[in-house]
């Protein structure tokens, strides 16, 4: 409190140095790479140095907001590359856009060339601008599965699983030597409600009608010579000619940045939303990122982790703090352990027993991710957020054939009938295989009690969305698996809302406890890259049973 009147001297000063320079007119912002929905944690010291920090899409927005507020800023050019991102994080970046228009700023996409993603994105702006000997590239979606069951039969290398239905198909890869039909059915409604969405976006922005826009999706790819003819960019012209085109001066956040007015701060101690956050692989343990990314990038096993032991503490802390009159909790997982994710849910029933819930779905907030969402009294997605899979797997890694091509003998001693159960050195046998089922089958019926109950539907009502089911966040809409579409801000919006709090009050990221919060577990020792690799593998080859979703489809570049 003694400090805050000097934080509004410094910003009055500060404010009357910047408004003595002037920003550039435009604002250009370079995007080439995938945005995270929200900022990295802190990392320790000595990891700062091995890389620099990913801008996120709750970062780009606040910049977007300070351009929006300051009147001498005409707009903002976006320089699209070509990235993988998943459709989701596509769809939160054309809000913002459309944000920014609506508060009366000038957005141009211009890009040496256009894959779907950076299109979609393009298509959510004033105009699209191409470079010369630049191309429109194909437009549209298509998913590639890999199947690995019978080229890891010649290296003696199996996996067996058991599923709570064929559509829980997240070891599909590793089981089956070719997609199967309820795997080759999901991918189809999924990528059919994503292609709906292009289409939309490209309709509402060249001006065509359905038809037309599929039509100018399916005749891609255009040529610099023919794409502004074909309606599908505006102009074609070097990002040289820019300035000149845009009447204006360009320059780079950094540079309008330090002219720019800034925000009042905000001398209230009252109440404010907290903000938590659930990302990746949902695991027994603490939470942890790779201090560095991996050489090869390999689903679930080099992933970031939540773990129960960080996420249960925090929400302890947050149930406890009476200043915290909402939570929004952001979900981008695809799931992990069953048991980690029970421990999770129950810790945010507490919470929601006593402050508001609402979920903010990332790009995915499947299996186990959607298991924690459960607690939330109001459930937030984009429409292509891929959501649901309310189903349990689980087996192992049979490698016992691979020690005999290797002619390596191994030997086991072991007292207890099944103790060798989850051994890595023969399948289950038809008895190990009926207690597995019987298994996931009582956690299943745990995890649709759950939902039903945090949904309000009946057996009847659930079951046909279940069965593992992947569903995008506008199908997830029309079956009552979410409430709403949209992002961060509307979730916020709804938080703050449901808490009684005026459109301004503070919102505030809370992190770990620095004291501890009983009962928790000792510590676990961090872990490399490999380490975490490890860990996956150990996750997919034990149990409890594994909420995980399938990963499919990928970013889309």
């Amino acid at each position: 409190m003694i400090l805050l009147p000097f934080r509004y001297l410094w910003w009055l000063v500060s404010s009357v140095r910047r408004s003595i320079g002037k920003p550039p007119e435009f604002v250009v912002f370079v995007l080439e790479e995938s945005l995270p929905g929200l900022p990295d944690p802190p990392r320790p010291l000595w990891q700062r140095f091995t890389s620099k920090p990913r801008l996120s899409v709750k970062e780009l927005g606040e910049r977007f907001d300070a351009i929006a507020r300051d009147p001498r800023i005409k707009g903002v050019v976006l320089h699209l590359r070509t990235t993988g991102m998943p459709m989701a994080t596509l769809q939160d970046l054309r809000e913002l856009v459309a944000k920014l228009r609506k508060a009366g700023k000038r957005v141009v996409a211009w890009a040496p060339s256009y894959t779907t993603g950076p299109y979609y994105l393009a298509c959510a702006c004033d105009e699209i601008l191409l470079m010369p000997t630049g191309m429109v590239q194909q437009l549209g979606f298509a998913s590639t599965g890999v199947f690995l069951a019978d080229g890891l039969a010649r290296f003696g290398v199996s996996a067996d699983f058991i599923q709570v239905s064929p559509y829980k198909s997240a070891a599909d890869p590793l089981t089956k030597p070719k997609m199967t039909p309820e795997f080759r059915e999901q991918v189809t409604w999924l990528l059919d409600s994503q292609f709906r969405e292009l289409v939309s976006a490209v309709s509402e922005s060249r001006g065509l009608d359905e038809a037309g826009a599929k039509d100018l999706i399916d005749c891609s790819p255009y040529g610099d010579d023919v794409a502004v003819e074909k309606h599908a960019a505006d102009r074609v012209v070097g990002e040289e000619e820019l300035p000149s085109l845009l009447a204006g001066r360009i320059g780079s956040w950094e540079q309008a940045s330090g002219k720019m007015r800034r925000a009042a701060p905000s001398l209230r101690r009252g109440k404010y939303i907290a903000l938590m956050r659930i990302e990746g692989t949902i695991v027994d343990g603490r939470s942890g990122r790779l201090p560095v990314k991996p050489p090869i990038d390999i689903p679930l096993l080099g992933e970031e982790r939540a773990g129960d032991l960080s996420v249960v503490p925090l929400a302890r802390q947050v149930a406890a703090d009476k200043r915290a009159a909402a939570v929004v909790l952001y979900v981008n997982s695809r799931g992990g352990s069953s048991t980690a994710s029970e421990a999770m849910r129950l810790a945010l029933k507490v919470v929601a027993a006593r402050k508001p819930i609402v979920v903010v779905m990332g790009a995915v907030a499947g299996s186990g991710g959607y298991w924690i969402a459960t607690p939330g009294s109001w459930i937030v997605a984009r429409p292509s957020t891929l959501t649901g899979s309310i189903g349990v797997l689980t087996g192992k890694i049979v490698t016992g054939a691979t020690w005999q091509k290797l002619l390596f003998n191994r030997e086991t001693i072991a007292f207890g009938d099944r103790v060798t159960m989850y051994s890595d050195e023969r399948p289950f046998n038809e008895e190990e295989r009926g207690i597995v089922r019987s298994d996931i089958e009582r956690i299943y019926s745990v995890f649709l009690d759950v939902v039903a109950r945090a949904r309000k539907m009946t057996p009847d009502e659930l079951g046909p969305i279940a069965q593992g089911k992947v569903w995008t966040g506008r199908q997830a809409l029309e079956r009552k698996l979410v409430d709403e579409m949209g992002g961060l801000d509307a979730g916020i919006t709804k938080a703050r809302t449901l808490a009684g709090l005026k459109d301004d009050a503070p919102v505030r990221e809370v992190r770990g406890p620095k004291r501890m919060v009983p009962p928790l577990a000792a510590a676990t020792a961090a872990a490399g890259w490999f380490g975490y690799v490890l860990e996956g593998l150990n996750l997919l080859n034990r149990a409890p049973a594994l909420a995980v979703m399938d990963y499919l489809p990928g970013d889309l570049t």
